[in-house]
């Protein structure tokens, strides 16, 4: 049996942001890779938001290396994108997704990350639920927000 704070931290990290910017600007920032780059991970050297495909880049975060790996659920142009992501060397298996969601000049993100809890958090600290809820709004907030305001 799982205790109230095991149930939360088995819960996915949702966010909702709603940007200035039309459908067809926020959806390249999330799967060109040149944008990709400027705002989210400058480590990618592979992406192409496609159905199969699959990429690895590492990310150096807080002394420690994180080889993130991920392969493509599915892909609803304009709409929807879903990768499933791994750590090399960690347990489990999460899926990410951002959903855009129309808002007459603006766009609704929402992200979903879920199965966090299948890395194991416990013995792996650096997977917490709270590491990706901070990692996320940060994103969100910050990089996304300030990316699509300057271009």
């Amino acid at each position: 049996m799982l205790t109230k704070n095991e149930e939360n931290k088995d819960m996915p990290v949702i966010l909702e942001r709603t940007f200035k910017s039309s459908i067809e600007k926020v959806w390249p920032a999330l799967t060109d890779i040149q944008q990709m780059r400027q705002w989210y991970f400058p480590q990618l050297n592979e992406f192409r938001p496609e159905r199969g495909f699959e990429t690895q880049f590492d990310v150096h975060h807080e002394g420690t290396d994180w080889l993130h790996i991920w392969k493509i659920a599915e892909v609803a142009p304009l709409r929807r994108i879903t990768i499933e992501w791994k750590f090399g060397g960690h347990p489990g298996t999460s899926v990410l997704t951002f959903e855009l969601i129309p808002d007459g000049k603006r766009t609704k993100l929402r992200l979903t990350h879920s199965g966090l809890r299948s890395f194991m958090p416990e013995k792996h600290p650096g997977l917490a639920h709270e590491n990706f809820i901070k990692g996320w709004t940060q994103f969100m907030d910050e990089g996304l927000k300030e990316f699509l305001e300057k271009h």
